[in-house]
């Protein structure tokens, strides 16, 4: 029998503001547990051209309610509106199934802040999609987001049993989480003498001249160029699916670039586009790259201040502060240095 709670005054959260897409959701959840407070998200993705919540996201909140065996209203498909009332996080082992090629790491971004300053350790083993356009590819999370989190006092390591490419799905991953107390400040403001540049291509059930092309295109298009670069080919997994992987190693932290094959765009147009990405970053001379900005927000504000160096803010950045400051007494400060240099702050308000 479900316990009696209080009844919570909702923070309420528009959910079309900014952006207006789904990370308001997931930036709200994750905070909702870290904070135990009760919300109320409305107007969800009201631009956008299907509106309401998507399977991805009722994944999402799914997930979130197990956790803290939540109170929840409206998590129905197409659902604009969004109760949620959270009870104490119950860290542990949980399997989560997407059911579809959603992003098994978008769902990770919602459960991670709570997970990593839980009071015990917690394991989990996340099914769908791990390898997404417009979401945190496997890679990023393993070697430029989760090295990051683990200066900050959080011990998380993720493996990939098998990759699961859009729009088929089937991956998974296993993340162990050995929280922190407390997460520690993190400050990135310079990126240090550059160690290596790497290239990677996945190749699931497709030609492998696609590979070879990529490669050669990142070979002919970087400098300095790859200093390595191979073709990993799977055959775990679902479907068809290509990705492109540029590793830029730096002293003081390391960054991960991704491009997706897509049905009808030729390999050099996606090798290509990883390239220019890769060429900004190293022009610009910041440390941190624009996603990965974004997904260190919710971290500095968890510790309670922090600042990085990075590219022009993008309007996704922009609104996950102003999602994190509504629930914290913290205020975000942009600041540009030069083109394409910025550095953001975060302090008590």
């Amino acid at each position: 029998m479900r316990e009696t709670r209080p009844m919570q005054e909702f923070l309420t959260i528009d959910g079309s503001q900014g952006e207006g897409g789904g990370q308001i959701l997931r930036t709200a959840l994750a905070l909702a547990l870290c904070r135990g407070r009760a919300i109320r998200l409305i107007r969800i993705r009201a631009a956008r051209a299907r509106p309401g919540l998507r399977p991805q996201h009722l994944a999402a909140v799914k997930a979130a309610a197990l956790l803290s065996d939540a109170r929840v209203e409206g998590a129905e498909p197409g659902s604009m509106e969004l109760r949620f009332t959270p009870g104490p996080v119950r860290p542990g082992e949980y399997r989560f199934d997407i059911g579809t090629a959603g992003s098994t790491t978008l769902v990770l971004q919602t459960l991670l802040p709570a997970l990593a300053t839980a009071p015990r350790s917690s394991r989990l083993v996340l099914e769908g999609g791990t390898h997404n356009p417009l979401a945190p590819s496997f890679a990023f999370l393993e070697r430029a987001y989760l090295p990051l989190l683990r200066r900050m006092g959080a011990r998380v390591a993720a493996r990939l049993v098998r990759p699961g490419f859009y729009p088929a799905g089937g991956g998974c991953l296993e993340v162990e989480i050995e929280p922190a107390a407390a997460l520690s400040p993190l400050v990135l403001e310079e990126r240090g003498p550059l160690l290596g540049i790497r290239a990677h291509v996945l190749i699931a059930r497709l030609p492998h001249h696609i590979a070879e092309r990529e490669l050669a295109v990142l070979a002919r298009s970087l400098d300095p160029p790859p200093e390595a670069g191979w073709v990993e080919a799977v055959t775990a997994g679902r479907g068809p699916g290509n990705a492109v992987v540029v590793e830029v190693e730096s002293r003081e932290i390391t960054e991960i670039f991704t491009g997706f094959g897509e049905r009808g765009v030729p390999a050099e147009t996606v090798a290509a586009g990883v390239a220019g990405a890769v060429r900004r970053y190293l022009a610009a001379g910041v440390p941190v790259g624009e996603h990965l900005a974004d997904q260190l927000l919710l971290p500095l504000a968890l510790a309670g201040g922090g600042a990085l160096r990075t590219l022009r803010p993008t309007r996704h950045t922009l609104t996950n502060m102003a999602v994190i400051e509504r629930f914290l007494p913290l205020r975000f400060r942009s600041e540009e240095i030069a083109a394409d240099d910025w550095r953001i702050t975060l302090a008590g308000d």
